[in-house]
């Protein structure tokens, strides 16, 4: 499986999660995508300035990246009230 395929599915999953963490829904596929990989750079972002590693599996990706996902939105959030 081409690396950028795995990147898009765990950035949807990501954002899924996130949605439902946050919203209560998800996004659609595209929206889901967007918010997940916006998602990973923050979590990756965020966990480096605090030093705290997962390791660099599929798992320890979907969970930064979920984490990053749920900033975002949580920070999205703020800015639209």
């Amino acid at each position: 499986m081409p690396s950028w395929l795995l990147f898009l599915i765990i950035g949807a999953a990501a954002g899924w999660i996130a949605g439902n963490i946050m919203k209560g829904g998800g996004f659609g596929w595209i929206g889901n995508i967007v918010v997940g990989v916006i998602g990973a750079f923050v979590g990756g972002w965020l966990f480096g300035v605090l030093g705290i590693t997962l390791g660099g599996g599929v798992l320890g990706t979907l969970i930064m990246a979920v984490v990053g996902a749920v900033v975002l939105l949580f920070i999205v959030g703020l800015i639209k009230k």
